[in-house]
């Protein structure tokens, strides 16, 4: 029979030194994670930071773990607080994460350590079927195309059976799909305890769920949106929990600046304009011009778009315009009170008719928040924080947001004595991890670095072509695809290639394609943007024959183990851009205090998504592969040193025909039978 852990009762704090002993024992040779699963070894980096989650809880400190490659960090922090009988928050980058730790991990180890963990799920409500707009769209969706209507027929087969309402259960329905707008419900038209379905409300009972349970799965999103808008989800529950860890942590700061912001977009604009026009046709029909109302708000949104767009009108694609370009065009202020305009008529006549149907009274309070956004926009910007207009063919979204999420962090990390626990592959260069603790505030906390268990030296080389044109030069991106082309016609595909640009993408996938095919070698490429991710990496499969071309969706969170992948190819060193106006604003805070925007900012960005990009290669023990860096800047400027120690230390190569032999070398043992195990 398998022996336990004495796991300390749940609800009280373990003895000074327990929670450590627990967990020396959890992971050593013969304990239960080894006698759980075969597979399982003892590895000194994941017993390292499993200690220091350890001692963190034990102490409600802060701590931070930057964990390499196949440490295996989720056990390293689960067994830690599964054993401490602490209330624990665990906010992972996203829904697919989350239900990860919530589906697999967690009743993994709990069924090993018997330990009588209540766990629950909570995603944001854009995540729940919402009842009462599942019974709108049945009589107001307008579904053109059949596998919409398909789609919804799906969803309301579903909604009979399921007890979370968790969209995510309908493995056939993507969620891009224009059916899920329609019945989930967004903070802006949620009725609240209005709604005639709030007694079966989905998001009700996920809440009331996490409320009592031991250990909450959340994702960062919902941890930000919820710090911003202060709703009952987060809000509610952090102050309840002990601890609080974030995996994959180098995404919050991103993350945070999306929801700690406020924003303008068309696309509120008019989502507000089909709900007023189908509230009032179903509730109160000839009352109010609302066809009048909803053409109003459909105008103002274009007319804002135009009056951000300027000469910009016509352009295609994804354009983000600084703050001073757009106050600057004639027909800014007009379009904005305009819109202020339109949205009151729109509120009145809401008021108007309220007593008619609970959804009134949200649809004015909508109005007025969004005049109240329209009027802050209309003010001069604060100095510590940046605005900017995002651009699209169709729409337009105005941004304010602040230049990182310090004052935030600190903010909820001072309301009360808590542990606070941070860990990703990936959190910076430098041994006090300052891209990530600079950025959040956390340079007081525990800093741990635990290396990956891996064999760099021997499983992966590194190549940096130093041949290939220079970045800037227009001939760079048909080279790299040309490079690309011959790396893995040795390999019969099992390749990625990651650009920094989408702009890059379709020159580097045509040049691929044809020089494959001018070599005579068939080769499937694979683009980004011709299918969703998902697709793309189950097409890619095992790798044979395919080549992957993607941008930055692609650079982390994909693991691809094994003989699939055994080359990555980067195309050029992934600098932010220096005309993005959040970027810009950063660059300006830091010259002003006399620092150097290069050194401090561009350098370390450049740092942190290289070695997530280099990440993508080596996913096990037995992988081997070949990274090829295409940026020639990389061997010849003085900063390439500092970007190349962020890489995991690979065997350097110094020109092609080392590269093709190493590739043919792995080619070789990928397809013998009698190959050692572990080597491949």
């Amino acid at each position: 029979m398998m022996s336990t852990v004495e796991a300390p009762e749940l609800g009280s704090a373990p003895e000074p030194g327990a929670l450590v002993a627990a967990v020396d024992w959890a992971f050593s040779a013969g304990g239960p994670l080894s006698q759980a699963d075969s597979r399982f070894s003892v590895r000194a980096s994941q017993l390292d930071m499993a200690r220091a989650v350890a001692e963190a809880i034990q102490h409600l400190s802060d701590l931070v773990v930057e964990a390499g490659t196949g440490v295996g960090k989720t056990f390293a922090y689960l067994v830690p607080v599964l054993l401490s009988g602490r209330r624990v928050l665990v906010s992972t980058a996203t829904k697919g994460l989350q239900d990860q730790l919530f589906l697999r991990d967690l009743p993994r180890l709990k069924a090993t350590f018997q330990v009588p963990v209540r766990t629950a799920l909570l995603k944001g409500r854009s995540s729940y079927l919402c009842q009462w707009r599942l019974e709108q769209a049945r009589h107001t969706a307008d579904l053109s195309d059949r596998w919409s209507l398909r789609a919804l027929s799906r969803v309301e087969s579903w909604a009979l059976q399921t007890r979370t309402g968790d969209l995510a259960e309908i493995e056939s329905l993507d969620e891009r799909s224009p059916v899920v707008p329609l019945v989930t419900s967004t903070r802006d038209n949620c009725l609240g305890a209005d709604c005639p379905r709030y007694s079966e409300c989905h998001v009700v009972k996920a809440r009331r769920d996490a409320m009592a349970a031991d250990i909450v799965v959340v994702n960062h999103h919902l941890f930000f949106a919820d710090l911003a808008l202060r709703e009952s989800e987060v809000a509610e529950l952090l102050p309840s929990v002990d601890v609080a860890v974030f995996d994959e942590a180098h995404q919050l700061m991103e993350v945070g600046l999306q929801f700690l912001g406020s924003t303008l977009a068309s696309g509120q604009l008019l989502d507000l304009s089909r709900d007023v026009l189908a509230a009032g046709l179903q509730h109160a029909r000839g009352l109010r011009p609302w066809q009048e109302l909803a053409g109003g708000l459909e105008k103002s949104a274009r007319e804002l778009r135009l009056a951000c767009a300027g000469p910009l009108a016509e352009a295609r694609g994804s354009i983000k315009r600084e703050w001073d370009e757009v106050a600057r065009e004639p027909s800014w202020t007009s379009a904005l009170e305009a819109l202020v305009l339109q949205l009151s008529h729109a509120r009145e006549a809401a008021l108007a008719v309220e007593g008619t149907a609970p959804e009134w009274r949200r649809l004015a309070e909508r109005c007025a928040e969004l005049m109240q956004r329209a009027q802050q926009f209309a003010s001069p910007v604060d100095p510590q924080r940046v605005r900017w207009a995002d651009l699209t063919a169709h729409g337009v979204r105005l941004v304010e947001s602040p230049l990182n999420i310090r004052d935030a962090l600190a903010e909820r990390r001072a309301l009360a004595r808590r542990s606070w626990i941070f860990t990703s592959a990936t959190l910076g260069s430098d041994e006090r991890l300052s891209w990530f603790t600079a950025g959040t505030g956390l340079e007081d906390a525990k800093i741990l670095r635990a290396g990956s268990p891996f064999d760099y030296a021997r499983q992966a080389r590194l190549w940096v072509p130093q041949s290939l044109p220079l970045p800037q030069d227009p001939r760079h991106p048909k080279a790299v695809g040309e490079l690309a082309a011959r790396c893995a016609a040795q390999l019969g595909g099992r390749s990625f290639v990651l650009t920094t640009t989408l702009k890059a993408l379709p020159v580097v996938a045509q040049a691929l394609r044809s020089a494959a095919q001018a070599a005579g070698v068939r080769l499937e490429v694979l683009v980004q943007g011709e299918e969703t991710r998902r697709a793309l990496l189950q097409r890619f499969g095992d790798g044979v024959g395919k080549v992957l071309v993607g941008s930055q969706s692609f650079w982390e969170g994909i693991d691809v183990p094994g003989d699939a992948l055994q080359c990555v190819l980067i195309d050029k060193l992934p600098f932010p851009p220096p005309t993005d106006p959040l970027v810009k604003a950063r660059t300006r805070a830091i010259e002003s205090q006399g620092g150097s925007a290069f050194e401090a900012y561009f350098l370390a960005e450049a740092a942190v998504s290289l070695k997530q990009g280099a990440g993508r290669l080596i996913r096990t023990e037995g992988d081997l592969g070949l990274l090829v860096i295409c940026d020639p800047r990389l061997a010849r400027m003085g900063y390439g040193k500092g970007l190349l120690a962020a890489v995991p230390p690979m065997t350097r190569l110094e020109d092609e025909a080392q590269a093709i032999a190493w590739l043919r070398e792995i080619s070789a043992l990928s397809r013998s039978p009698e190959t050692p195990p572990g080597l491949v």
